[in-house]
């Protein structure tokens, strides 16, 4: 099929409720289904946005998870292609795999927390305390991404370690794709919300090996929502 062709769906208008995880699992079940060739070009956010009744941030959403799955590839300026019919083993996140990030960040980002919770001032507890109220709070999933990455980015911060710092604005991308699609997947917000508000109080209650222990329990649950979703496909 050519590849400037254009695929949009015929399908019924999706609810607003849980809109881009509707959109991302409509999108995956035709390409799985293989209605949808291999090399066929999707429809512009516009059109998908258009059919599906939903804002062309929602379809973003739901076209970054399934490139995330090996399912589709977004070129600039030439649109999204359907590349596979069936999912990679591991996350696609960037330049970066979930695997990599799996293998790094508990080596960054518990020592990170370990150090936050011996050198942190009242600024770095006044910041993440406000990061956490507001993910308790948001209900755009985008906007609660955005919250998560920065919650980890001001635990580096907070260590007062700059490599620390570096490595975790370097990796921010990925992380933050991770949490797109994991959260779309496998709905972890809540327990999200819960894990990072225990690494908080550790690290306020000036508790290293507790905030050492908080990180590491996140981090084991997040690469635990990552297995089950490559699990499924």
């Amino acid at each position: 099929m050519n590849l400037s062709d254009s695929w949009t769906p015929g399908q019924q208008r999706i609810e607003r409720r849980s809109a881009a995880e509707a959109v991302f699992h409509a999108l995956r079940t035709a390409i799985e289904a293989q209605e949808i060739p291999i090399g066929t070009k999707l429809g512009s956010e516009a059109a998908l946005a258009a059919d599906y009744g939903v804002s062309r941030s929602v379809i973003r959403e739901a076209l970054r998870s399934s490139a995330a799955l090996g399912l589709t590839r977004t070129e600039t300026g030439r649109g999204t292609f359907v590349i596979s019919h069936q999912p990679t083993q591991e996350l696609v996140l960037g330049t970066f795999s979930s695997e990599d990030l799996h293998e790094a960040r508990p080596h960054i980002e518990v020592p990170a927390a370990t150090l936050a919770a011996e050198r942190r001032s009242d600024e770095d507890l006044e910041r993440l305390s406000g990061l956490i109220e507001q993910m308790e709070h948001e209900d755009d999933p985008a906007a609660w991404v955005d919250l998560d990455t920065a919650f980890h980015a001001a635990v580096a911060l907070a260590s007062k370690n700059s490599v620390f710092n570096k490595v975790v604005s370097d990796i921010r991308e990925a992380m933050a794709r991770q949490s797109e699609t994991v959260n779309l997947v496998a709905g972890r917000r809540t327990p999200s919300n819960n894990e990072h508000r225990a690494i908080y109080q550790a690290i306020a209650d000036n508790k290293p090996q507790a905030a050492a222990a908080a990180m590491t329990a996140h981090l084991s649950a997040v690469q635990d929502a990552v297995s089950t979703i490559v699990r499924s496909i």
